[in-house]
């Protein structure tokens, strides 16, 4: 490349594209995803109560706003592109941020991407299904590689295209996909309790909400109940937290776009609160409508939608089986129609976000070189190609699945240090310009820290198989940053 252009490549500045609007578009459309549509059939297992399942989305939902109102003192301090990365640098050392870019490249942001791409295209093989896992087009290695995920793929490299084209084409679709969610999620909510509700159901479900009965099988399939109570539900209610809290994660993503928001001290702590706030509500009346619908305990061997009530509905598709209750056989495709426009606008906000983070880290020199430059469209487009092809990578090794459930643990890890952040800061920068300070400073962010440190507790205890190799993925990053730190100062002598 000529030194003309390499010029002219750093003299390029984002571009301040994101209003209010926008950037409370980009929160709830990339928090709504397949999660809400699925995840409370394992919930309901696990706590088997109306009162709990709800109690779960409840806490979950305070959580995720304490979080996000805590992180929007840290935004209007520090507004610029990469936001958590960039917080955590700041508050501990380049060690931590890199750590934490690290795992979001490596698991969390691509292996969402992936997760979200794979659940797009099975959705897309209930209308045709050609396109389904089922069909192997062809194997590399004995790897068998299917047309479902060739689709994924695809999905992904239509989104990155988008994206690469400028923040604008990234906003307008992100816009367009996340108003169409709101609309289906609200239309859930108002005919699943207004129209279709069930007296019997209701009369089940509420009758004896706070009884608490853990559904599982033995090892020849016989079902199994437990009831719940102190220490055991305790801990139920924690282990049953973490598809809720993935369901709900992503809302920090609108802190990487920082240096492409408009008046970002202002505009990122209220797309949080409204954004967190919209998503927690939805949620937990999507999950009144579900109750409203279907019984919170179910029948494992049945095959009638009604019988398998919540717990087991088919591939857990709790989405899909109120949708019958509603429209009958037709709920289906219509639900499969809606998590297909929900998945991919899902992955449009994670994509055009997470690229930002990859920016930030080339920089300061802790990520490939050619991902510190804009394209002519003001976008960080070699960012956004590499983060493409990893995903890519893990839709093709079918491993994202458990490498989500891995980093469950080490993104709350995450979360606590950068809120801890909050705490270091305010004591080492006093007086330092804070357009925006947490509400509830010190009371909440510290009860944000105290409830996350005990759910931390409770998935080391109770899933110590999802802890541990979270933290070897995390811990993994240390030598990898030892080896860049000395290759840059090789370069500079």
């Amino acid at each position: 490349m000529s030194d003309t252009n390499t010029t002219e490549q750093e003299g390029r500045q984002f571009k301040r594209e994101l209003g209010i609007f926008d950037a409370t578009m980009l929160v709830i459309g990339s928090m709504i995803g397949s999660g809400i549509f699925i995840v409370s059939a394992d919930i309901a297992q696990t706590v088997g109560s109306s009162g709990y399942l709800l109690l779960v989305w409840g806490i979950t939902g305070i959580m995720t706003m304490i979080a996000a109102l805590s992180f929007g003192e840290l935004a209007s301090m520090m507004p610029k592109a990469g936001g958590q990365y960039v917080y955590l640098r700041e508050a501990y050392n380049p060690l931590v941020g890199f750590l934490y870019g690290w795992t979001l490249f490596t698991v969390i942001q691509t292996g969402t991407i992936a997760a979200v791409a794979v659940a797009f295209a099975k959705f897309l093989s209930a209308l045709f299904p050609v396109l389904g896992r089922e069909n192997v087009l062809f194997s590399i290695a004995g790897l068998k590689v299917s047309a479902s995920q060739i689709t994924a793929i695809f999905s992904i490299c239509v989104l990155t295209a988008i994206n690469y084209r400028g923040i604008r084409d990234g906003k307008i679709l992100q816009n367009i996909f996340t108003v169409f969610k709101i609309v289906a999620l609200g239309s859930l909510i108002v005919l699943g309790i207004a129209f279709a509700a069930n007296s019997e159901v209701i009369f089940l479900n509420f009758n004896n909400m706070w009884k608490a009965v853990q559904s599982g099988t033995t090892y020849d399939g016989t079902r199994i109940l437990r009831e719940l109570t102190g220490l055991p539900l305790v801990a139920a209610i924690g282990a049953a937290m973490v598809g809720s809290l993935f369901s709900s994660d992503a809302w920090n993503n609108i802190t990487f776009t920082a240096g492409e928001v408009k008046k970002p001290q202002r505009t990122i702590p209220l797309s949080l609160f409204w954004g967190t706030l919209a998503v927690t509500l939805l949620y937990i009346l999507v999950n009144f409508a579900y109750l409203c619908l279907l019984p919170v305990m179910g029948d494992a061997s049945s095959t009638d939608v009604y019988q398998q009530g919540i717990p087991f509905a088919p591939e857990g598709r709790v989405g899909i089986s109120a949708a019958q209750m509603i429209f009958g056989p037709a709920g289906a495709v219509i639900m499969a129609v809606i998590l297909m426009i929900s998945t991919f606008g899902c992955n449009n906000g994670l994509i055009l976000a997470g690229a930002r983070v990859y920016y930030s880290m080339s920089q300061d020199k802790l990520f490939f070189k050619s991902a510190s430059h804009l394209n002519r469209y003001s976008v960080p487009g070699k960012a956004l190609i590499f983060q493409a092809l990893w995903a890519s990578g893990l839709c093709l090794s079918g491993t994202y699945a458990n490498l989500l459930d891995y980093v469950v643990f080490a993104v709350l890890i995450f979360y606590i240090l950068t809120i801890g952040g909050i705490f270091i800061l305010r004591r080492r920068q006093p007086n330092a310009e804070r357009p925006y300070k947490a509400i509830g400073y010190p009371v909440l962010p510290a009860l944000y820290i105290a409830a996350a440190s005990v759910l931390c507790l409770i998935l080391l205890l109770f899933k110590p198989q999802f802890t541990w190799p979270g933290l070897i993925i995390v811990l993994l990053g240390i030598p990898v940053y030892l080896f860049a730190i000395r290759d840059n100062e090789e370069k500079e002598v």
